[in-house]
């Protein structure tokens, strides 16, 4: 119950977590568990796995079973777990939504079909076959640059109509989509961007939160940045979305998520490795990120994670806070 409603009122930053192999491929789940629970004690408000971040098309069934089921087991009903569910057939798209929800996922994260190219009406029955074949909440995915085709505002008023379909993950980069889903849907349906580069934008205009790649190296910046755009600081929201948006620069110079793993491998949280085909990042992608990661690490200390977390360090860490307050 407790989760449920932390669902149907997410907001904030909740991390699109990368899923880190072994340098044999395989998937490393204890370096996977820890990844989970840093990032709920570095104040994620969910946790959302087997997505584009999470590489999802290449894992197999059993692997985002056990993804799904081990973020679940680290989260402890902390915060809510997000399991991605998504395919071009309904019908693999229904079945690992059912294996989400057995796994104890709080909801599942699905995208516009892609490759098929539906019209609109296709897309609504996709997405409404899915809500009838599980209990759980729905979040729509619309991200067009991948899908290459786009889930219409009428669609996804249409589809709001359901009880499960919850909210609306946006990565169209459309910032005034907000304005115009808000005013159709009401306050209750999450509206939560999925395009770091646009999202204090979309959050300033009235949006939820964000599904966020950047989160996950920087998860105090983007947290601190959604205070400020909340609490309507716009010096400081500025200030923060201004360094949110060059290191956020640098992570997507190549496809995701091959620059925030590189980025995570330099802060000793996970492995490079991405499989095939991504490749890891290009040497000059690499000098981008390292600039951006110490461009950060030069401003806001406090604000990239770490692997651990000690006692001493959180004292310091809430002393640096209340100097810059």
């Amino acid at each position: 119950m407790i989760r449920a409603k932390q669902v149907s009122r997410l907001s904030g930053y909740a991390p699109a977590l990368p899923t880190p192999f072994h340098q044999r491929g395989e998937v490393d789940g204890t370096v996977f568990e820890r990844l989970c629970d840093r990032q709920i004690q570095e104040g994620a408000t969910a946790l959302v796995v087997c997505g584009t971040t999470g590489e999802a098309p290449t894992l197999s069934r059993g692997e985002h079973d056990a993804i799904v089921r081990a973020a679940v087991d680290v989260a402890r009903g902390r915060v809510p777990v997000i399991a991605g569910a998504s395919s071009n057939s309904t019908s693999h798209a229904i079945d690992l939504a059912r294996a989400a929800e057995a796994a104890g996922a709080d909801a599942v994260l699905s995208v516009v079909p892609y490759y098929n190219r539906p019209i609109q009406a296709g897309i609504c029955a996709h997405f409404r076959a899915i809500a009838d074949a599980v209990a759980l909440p729905i979040f729509l995915y619309d991200v067009p640059s991948r899908t290459a085709c786009g889930l219409a505002d009428e669609t996804v008023a249409r589809l709001a109509e359901c009880p499960r379909i919850v909210g609306l993950k946006d990565a169209t980069g459309d910032v005034t989509r907000v304005l115009r889903l808000r005013s159709r849907l009401g306050p209750d349906f999450r509206l939560l961007s999925g395009d770091d580069a646009t999202a204090a934008a979309f959050i300033g205009l009235g949006g939820d939160g964000c599904i966020s790649v950047t989160a996950n190296v920087a998860p105090g910046l983007c947290r601190a940045l959604y205070l400020a755009l909340r609490q309507a600081q716009s010096s400081r929201a500025r200030e923060l979305a201004a360094a949110v948006a060059r290191l956020t620069a640098a992570l997507f110079l190549e496809s995701n998520p091959a620059p925030v793993k590189y980025a995570l491998s330099t802060i000793g949280m996970m492995p490079a490795a991405v499989r095939l085909p991504l490749v890891e990042l290009s040497a000059a992608a690499k000098v981008a990120v390292d600039a951006g990661l110490a461009d950060v690490r030069e401003s806001y200390p406090d604000y990239l994670i770490t692997p651990e977390i000690g006692i001493d360090q959180l004292i310091h860490s809430a002393m640096r806070m209340q100097l810059r307050r």
